[in-house]
């Protein structure tokens, strides 16, 4: 007993060596003799906790040339300049659809009940300190695309009624308050590098509406990954941020790949 009471003791004392460091939001990597690609997957709306950008995220992104996001948003009043170089058109020359605007917005605010905010994001955190480090920062698609692209979705089906709540809704729950719980879910699930709930999100996308889950996912999934296979025969680090979903489920960027004999790594 006295040897029990004298270890337990000693481990008391000393500094524990076996801590689990905290979960992080998955990174992935794809490499070649001169070439590192680093996949990451961001969340476009942020609580403002900088603890995302750490450890993993951090070192991937420090050791790396340039970034590339989906898009370069604009973060000022004037002309944008997207399309072919020398064309610039104002972002309002293409307009999204109102059923996009209207679910966007509707996302929108329910990440905002829970402190979640665009600014705060992954993409205008890492774009900040790419800038800021002087590293080169470019687009996979321009603005004009992406606007395109949203315009030529199909409507949103109509919203359920309120005797219609979806599956696992707590009695008495509004619509708003069940997307900002979600959305909140979808954060903390992001944090700690659960792509499980980014699968199903895309099955629930697909089954809903495939022509979206075309346009948004299965389209654009192949053509960066064109990109990054294009990528990898100029020697360099690249730091690749695309949201979450584009690197999960069955038709990720990370498949398409895989299809072309390039394959990848989950370092975090």
């Amino acid at each position: 007993m006295v040897a029990l009471l004298a270890a337990a003791a000693l481990a008391a004392g000393m500094p524990a060596t076996t801590a689990v460091p905290p979960p992080e939001p998955a990174i992935f990597v794809v490499r070649d003799d001169d070439t590192t690609v680093y996949l990451f997957g961001t969340f476009h709306a942020l609580d403002g906790d900088p603890q995302w950008f750490d450890r993993g995220v951090r070192d991937a992104f420090e050791v790396s040339d340039e970034l590339v996001l989906e898009t370069l948003l604009p973060e000022g009043p004037g002309p944008v300049a997207v399309g072919r170089p020398g064309l610039p058109v104002r972002a309002s020359s293409v307009t999204p659809s109102a059923s996009f605007l209207a679910s966007t917005r509707m996302a929108i605010d329910a990440g905002q009940s829970k402190g979640m905010r665009v600014d705060k994001g992954a993409d205008v955190i890492l774009r900040h300190t790419a800038e800021a480090e002087g590293k080169q920062v470019e687009g996979l698609e321009t603005l004009e695309f992406q606007l395109n692209m949203f315009n030529r979705m199909p409507p949103a089906a109509p919203p359920k009624r309120a005797g219609s709540p979806k599956p696992g809704t707590p009695v008495g729950e509004l619509p708003m308050q069940s997307l900002s719980r979600e959305m909140a879910e979808m954060q903390s699930a992001w944090k700690r590098g659960d792509q499980s709930v980014f699968v199903r999100m895309l099955h629930e996308l697909e089954n809903g509406s495939p022509d979206t889950y075309r346009m948004m996912f299965t389209e654009r999934n192949a053509r960066w990954a064109d990109w990054i296979a294009a990528r990898m025969q100029t020697p360099g680090t690249v730091f690749v941020a695309v949201g979450a979903g584009h690197l999960a489920g069955k038709d990720s960027v990370l498949v398409r790949l895989a299809e072309k004999h390039i394959s990848s790594q989950r370092i975090y």
